[in-house]
């Protein structure tokens, strides 16, 4: 499915992805459905070889899963990307994301300090023998009937960490199959005058796991930098019908 949500998806011009840019840095709010690394096939579009066709030195500090939109910075050369690298292996960035997740949930700065074992081919567990440390904060922003907006702010940078951490909480983020969560329809929330034809199938709210990278924020070189990155289309629309239906 997500190959043909590639294909369907309308790419902007990586220009209109920017919303920073200086002598070292361009920072973007990345889309979903789209790799920020080359993966193994090679052939997809992905943001690390749309970068270096704006910019030849371009070499992405840090990766977003595929479906994942939100912030993602980016090097113009070895110095700054090097300096980014010693920020994040020091856990000096500051990394703020927000998800919808299944259920009500009141987090108020609740630590999950569970360590996860990378089983390589994407694929994770938590355990606690051999993983590695893993922590992220969660509080919770809005609640709905049957779902609630969460500030994630992942301490250290593993692999799914968010998406795990969430799950052991029983509280996946929605659309994330991969740890049971379950993909938002509008015949679910919306009970009265919801229609389909009869030949018609229902597709999801939200056709990807609902997780935003929101706020990224560093210093180097004694200079701070703090960036926000907006919603885009599909997390926006799903908060707002559950506003209108789901309160």
């Amino acid at each position: 499915m997500q190959e043909k949500e590639t294909r369907l998806f309308k790419f902007p011009k990586f220009q209109d992805l920017i919303i920073f840019e200086d002598d070292n840095l361009i920072v973007i709010n990345k889309p979903p459905f789209v790799a920020s690394l080359d993966d193994r096939n090679g052939g997809e579009v992905n943001i690390l070889r749309l970068a270096k066709k704006y910019h030849p030195d371009a070499q992405v500090c840090h990766r977003l899963d595929k479906d994942t939109s939100g912030l993602l910075l980016i090097a113009k050369n070895p110095e700054t990307y090097r300096l980014v690298s010693i920020e994040f292996e020091r856990r000096r960035v500051n990394k703020v994301y927000h998800a919808i997740i299944g259920g009500t949930h009141t987090f108020d700065n609740l630590l999950v300090d569970l360590p996860i074992l990378n089983q390589g081919n994407k694929n994770v567990s938590i355990d606690r023998a051999n993983g590695k440390q893993a922590e992220t904060i969660f509080n919770s922003l809005q609640y709905f009937k049957h779902y609630t907006l969460v500030e994630c702010k992942p301490i250290t940078g593993r692999m799914h960490q968010i998406r795990i951490h969430l799950a052991t909480q029983h509280a996946a983020i929605v659309g994330d199959e991969m740890y049971r969560g379950k993909p938002v329809y509008l015949s679910q929330i919306k009970k009265r005058g919801f229609t389909l034809s009869k030949d018609e199938e229902e597709l999801p709210i939200m056709k990807r796991f609902a997780l935003h990278a929101k706020a990224v924020s560093f210093k180097i070189e004694g200079k701070s930098y703090d960036f926000e990155a907006p919603y885009p289309k599909d997390f926006a629309t799903l908060l707002k019908q559950l506003e209108k239906y789901d309160t």
